[in-house]
């Protein structure tokens, strides 16, 4: 299968701020439930490619340094387009059945910390209690949907310059 390809980020359909937090802004529960706008990420990302799907998307929802709703154009993808949608949280129920193909990055807390650290200046170890919302945010993903089970591919992914498709008797990475 080849053809055009649009790359979406799921990080462009995160919920306002007072959704986000509404748990608290150190929440696990909340950054698991209420991070993102799956409604608007299916509207506007992925049923446009699917069976039926017009190919007219958008690829954001929000602008989440600002904290607003963002009114962005549609486009018309080409005939024959391949949508690759990336973020964190894709293997979860509700979207789950639309994926042709997933991938899950297994990649160990102590690597995101680092990465999210040089990215942004959070700490760099994933035990400060500054990170106990994503590291432990993640951790109720892993035990409600064990995304390795439910992708067609894992790769370890904890060298950028050296992933590795693996099994999943032999991740436990994160």
């Amino acid at each position: 299968m080849s053809g055009p390809v649009v790359v979406i980020e799921a990080d462009n359909f995160h919920h306002l701020s007072s959704v986000r937090y509404r748990l608290g802004r150190s929440s696990p529960e909340g950054f698991w439930q209420d991070s993102y706008d799956y409604e608007a990420l299916l509207r506007d990302a992925i049923l446009p490619f699917g069976p039926g799907g017009n190919g007219r998307f958008k690829t954001a929802a929000t602008d989440l340094e600002r904290d607003v709703y963002v009114d962005q154009p549609v486009q018309q993808a080409p005939p024959g387009s391949i949508a690759i949608i990336e973020g964190m949280f894709l293997h979860r129920d509700e979207l789950r059945c639309y994926w042709d193909y997933s991938i899950f990055l297994d990649v160990p807390f102590d690597e995101t910390a680092a990465r999210m650290a040089r990215r942004d200046g959070s700490p760099a170890d994933p035990a400060h209690p500054k990170m106990r919302r994503y590291v432990e945010g993640q951790r109720i993903y892993f035990r409600t949907c064990a995304p390795w089970l439910r992708a067609n591919r894992i790769v370890d992914n904890r060298d950028w310059n050296h992933p590795a498709i693996v099994s999943p008797e032999s991740r436990g990475l994160s």
